[in-house]
């Protein structure tokens, strides 16, 4: 057959479900070889729109994604999506064409070394020289894309695309995770959180990965351990259970990291080194810490584990539980930090000034929402506001992008979300500065009769900056912009918009929105002077409690 229809029958054999993409003169073979198959080919309006694309479904799915592109600009277009779920931790497998062989060896049209730029951010990446090596490299690129979850690129010259081969796709095995735990580092695990005086467990991205959030739940009802998520972690353990003390993940001096300072074994159970650094919650190096994950940990002098116990995340939480033969009751200090994070969460709730403080958009927010509804945060001042006080009570109901925590990131993750999970709402939350990097998917949205709804805080600043500038020099620069008419934009794109008037109309409009289906913009003013009040908030002592 011909190399491509290899390429593609590889890809099915794989299971992949949709590729999302631009397509080039260099990849017409890949893609006529696409149109005789049961995958989707998705047209995106911007190669990094397929990448977050790829990345939201790796997230969701937790099988790899796959985003595809031409040489040179298709393919550079493609990196920030890519470094996104790479240091995410999404599977997502990268597909890009090539001028074809002859031409690699000296300066050509569009001819960019792109295996040796990908490198650095990809956990795998290679160029298909012959067609016979087509199977083997697309089941490694797709093994190494879920098994180690991060990304992985194969590129595709054009003329090998073209070439006959008899090879067939590689048998797919299903494997198993046999995790073989020392019971002696467990005994020793469950004796150190017995002995301890306040243990307190973090969850990371790692949980989700591996599915184990109703593990760590049981773990947690059964010990009465306290639980603080990362960014990404939150929906490990949901936000009304009592032993939940909050998200963190801000530099300052925040009320969770007064638990942290409190406590003196940290139970790191999916942590990822990117999402938090320890040197923020364990600056002196002086707490105790144990490792549970898929991986070890990342060398760093605030992070030297007593035990490590690496493994299947599930059953290493599941043997944990079978020896530990406690039941710690949280401390008074950990439930005075819980009570001060609920009063936070529910301080504005009531509040009506306009335009609205980022508390109260968000309260808003969560009440026109179910349990099992998805909020999806792009990157500026609002993702903090997010990852602080946005309850979360289920997981893979929250994403954040945190690794590379890059803007632009919230439209196209809406449109794999509201895809991959049509029985769900989705709201993405997005700052004016952030929409509009990647507005020109709107047209993607509609076209694919999407349902969802983008609230975007309007202040025509980049409000983030703001914020650090202010803190630094109490001076800004180069934030100020103007923005359209967002009801107009949307409806330019066949969308539907709203501008929000007053505060008391978010609630009323989000549920319409999201009850009548579609694509909706919401033009949300919002007062940003919260900001440094938080600032000035967390510069107290919170833990003298």
């Amino acid at each position: 057959m011909k190399a491509s229809d290899l390429f593609v029958k590889c890809l099915e054999n794989e299971g992949v479900e949709y590729i999302f993409g631009v397509p080039g003169e260099e990849t017409i073979d890949l893609t006529e070889s696409l149109r005789k198959s049961k995958i989707k080919f998705i047209p995106t309006r911007h190669e990094q729109s397929a990448a977050f694309m790829a990345d939201m479904y790796g997230r969701l799915t937790h099988k790899p994604g796959v985003c595809l592109a031409t040489l040179g600009p298709g393919a550079t277009n493609l990196i920030t999506g890519i470094a996104d779920a790479q240091l995410d931790r999404a599977p997502l497998v990268a597909i890009t064409g090539q001028s074809a062989l002859e031409k690699t060896h000296k300066e050509s049209h569009q001819y960019i070394d792109i295996v040796t730029a990908f490198k650095q951010f990809t956990t795998w990446n290679s160029k298909v020289t012959r067609p016979d090596f087509i199977p083997e490299i697309v089941h490694k690129a797709f093994d190494i894309a879920a098994d180690r979850p991060g990304a992985t690129h194969i590129e595709l010259p054009e003329d090998v695309a073209k070439e006959e081969t008899s090879k067939e796709p590689i048998s797919k095995k299903h494997y198993p995770h046999i995790s073989l735990l020392d019971e002696s580092e467990l005994k020793k695990a469950a004796k150190m959180i017995k002995e301890s005086s306040m243990p307190i467990i973090l969850a990371g991205n790692g949980i989700f990965r591996e599915d184990a959030a109703s593990e760590l739940s049981r773990l947690v009802q059964f010990s009465g351990l306290p639980v603080v998520t990362t960014f990404m972690g939150k929906g490990a353990i949901p936000a009304d259970d009592p032993h939940y003390l909050g998200s963190m993940g801000i530099k300052d001096h925040d009320h969770i990291m007064c638990g942290f300072e409190m406590a003196d074994l940290v139970i790191c159970v999916g942590f990822d080194y990117v999402e938090y650094t320890p040197k923020f919650w364990n600056p002196d190096k002086s707490k105790k810490i144990i490792h549970i994950h898929t991986d070890h940990p990342e060398v760093d002098e605030t992070y030297i584990p007593e035990i490590l116990l690496v493994g299947s995340i599930r059953q290493t939480l599941f043997s944990l539980r079978q020896q530990c033969d406690f039941e710690k009751e949280m401390h008074e200090r950990f439930q005075k930090v819980r009570a001060r994070m609920k009063a936070e969460i529910e301080d504005y709730a009531e509040d009506m000034s306009f335009p609205m403080k980022p508390q109260k958009i968000l309260s808003d927010v969560r009440d026109t929402m179910d349990r099992g509804d998805i909020l999806i945060s792009d990157v500026g001042a609002h993702k903090l506001w997010i990852g602080r006080l946005f309850p979360a009570y289920e997981p893979n109901t929250v994403f954040i992008s945190n690794g590379l925590a890059t803007m632009g990131f919230a439209l196209p993750s809406a449109i794999a979300a509201s895809m991959i999970k049509p029985e769900k709402k989705v709201v993405a939350i997005a700052g004016d500065g952030g929409f509009l990097m990647n507005l020109q998917d709107l047209e993607t949205a509609v076209r694919l009769g999407c349902n969802f709804v983008v609230v975007i805080f309007d202040d025509s600043k980049y409000g983030l900056i703001e914020w650090h500038e202010r803190k630094a020099f109490n001076e800004t620069m180069g934030i100020d912009f103007t923005n359209p008419d967002f009801v107009k934009l949307a409806e330019s794109f066949g969308a539907k918009g709203v501008r929000l008037e007053n505060a008391e109309d978010l609630k009323p409009k989000l549920a319409a929105a999201l009850e009548a289906g579609g694509v909706w913009l919401l033009d949300v003013p919002v007062d940003y002077s919260e900001n440094i009040k938080l600032t000035e908030k967390l510069k107290h002592n919170f833990c003298e409690i």
